[in-house]
């Protein structure tokens, strides 16, 4: 009955104040949460109490990740985050697709900007969650200019998060795509990791591509990600492609631009994953993430050569128990 941002906001509002009744607080968070040491895993160097995880946009200022800990994920992943607040584009910006339980937006990398970010960070947080922060340029950052964004980004973080995303991948901010081609991702990816090998105890940095891509161009990325030291790949963002969708042409034109989310992303993100997994033979961390609705396609992702997963659009239409059922199924197997 509400828009999907409003419908955003809302849950996540009430989700606190449950949080916040001690006793029902403890009784949510045992009705979520599947703890088991066989679902724990050691990738990257860190220790994951299991490997379902929350993607990134969900939690874009890192507001939320105390309470989202409750709902029984093994790492949250908060951003994208830029340098500067920016309000994103216009609304309505998000989309609801119930034909095809998927999403469009076009939100723009909308948040409160790095310093806020760093202050709710510097609190206590959730015991045992893996945190990840995903970086990305201010939309009036040409992209020339755009590698200094990062570097403010990445070094305000650095204590607060374990591992770092670079977002190249987004559809929704102009020009940012280009930022994928060999040339300006090998200038990026290596300043970055310049900046990371000269910290005491360096962190997992990844990159987040689109699905959009030809395996020409994952061949470059991945070579890339090889020559630079990355120590992974998240595969993957939203589509632009409106491929092979229930809902009607008509509706789609007049929801215009963004990125395409859920079940019709499962099968090209897959697609992908495998692509990487077999060609790099297996020696680069893939988390997996795209169209994720059901315990299966969680299994048909690390099947693929996904290390992790991750959970948006499948939140939005199944619900927290696709964490617990995902994790459960993990066991059964």
């Amino acid at each position: 009955m509400l828009s999907p941002e409003k419908a955003h906001h809302f849950t996540l509002s009430m989700l606190k104040i449950v949080l916040a009744i001690p006793l029902v607080s403890q009784i949510f968070r045992s009705m979520h949460r599947v703890e088991d040491q066989r679902l724990e895993r050691e990738v990257m160097g860190l220790k994951f109490l299991n490997p379902v995880g929350l993607a990134a946009g969900f939690d874009k200022d890192g507001k939320h990740y105390h309470a989202m800990s409750s709902l029984g994920f093994g790492f949250i992943e908060i951003g994208t985050v830029t340098p500067k607040a920016q309000v994103g584009n216009p609304q309505p910006r998000l989309f609801r697709l119930p034909a095809d339980e998927a999403l469009i937006n076009r939100m723009g990398f909308n948040n409160e900007g790095l310093d806020e970010m760093v202050s709710r960070l510097s609190k206590e947080k959730p015991k045992g969650v893996i945190i990840g922060g995903n970086i990305g340029k201010n939309k009036l950052t040409p992209n020339e200019q755009a590698v200094r964004d990062y570097e403010l980004s990445f070094e305000a973080l650095f204590p607060h998060v374990d591992y770092f995303v670079v977002n190249v991948s987004s559809p929704n901010t102009p020009g940012l795509r280009e930022l994928q081609n060999k040339e300006p991702l090998t200038r990026l990816l290596t300043r970055i990791q310049e900046l990371n090998r000269a910290k005491a105890k360096p962190k997992p940095i990844l990159l987040k591509i689109a699905p959009d891509m030809t395996n020409e161009q994952l061949d470059d990325v991945i070579g890339i990600v090889q020559d630079t030291g990355m120590e992974g790949i998240i595969a993957t963002n939203t589509t632009i492609s409106r491929n092979g969708l229930n809902t009607s042409d008509n509706d789609i034109q007049n929801i215009g631009n963004g990125g395409l989310s859920g079940k019709p992303l499962k099968q090209r993100s897959t697609e992908v994953i495998r692509y990487i997994n077999e060609k790099t033979q297996g020696k680069i961390t893939i988390i997996g993430v795209g169209g994720i609705s059901s315990e299966k396609d969680a299994l048909e992702k690390l099947d693929a050569g996904a290390a992790l997963v991750q959970v948006y659009s499948g939140l939005v239409y199944e619900g927290p128990s696709l964490i617990k059922r995902i994790n459960l199924s993990l066991l059964n197997r």
